[in-house]
């Protein structure tokens, strides 16, 4: 085997214990672990617009009720 061979070789097994690392070996691998930190933080981003969007709400009401008082 040569130089190069041998080399190369030794670069794809480096290669493939990297992959193993990152997509598992029979576990959830590193990308599992990102793809459920992506997937709470994102639950997490449309509960705060759901939030925001019923204080939205109840502000509108709010104002309105006070544009209704003033108004009388």
């Amino acid at each position: 085997m040569t130089d190069f061979e041998q080399k190369v070789l030794s670069e794809l097994a480096v290669l493939k214990s990297q992959m193993e690392q990152l997509m598992g070996i029979g576990q959830p691998g590193r990308l599992h672990a990102l793809e459920m930190r992506v997937d709470s933080h994102e639950r997490s981003v449309q509960r705060l617009k759901g939030v925001g969007a019923a204080f939205g709400a109840l502000l509108t009401v709010v104002h309105l009720a006070i544009a209704w008082v003033v108004k009388k």
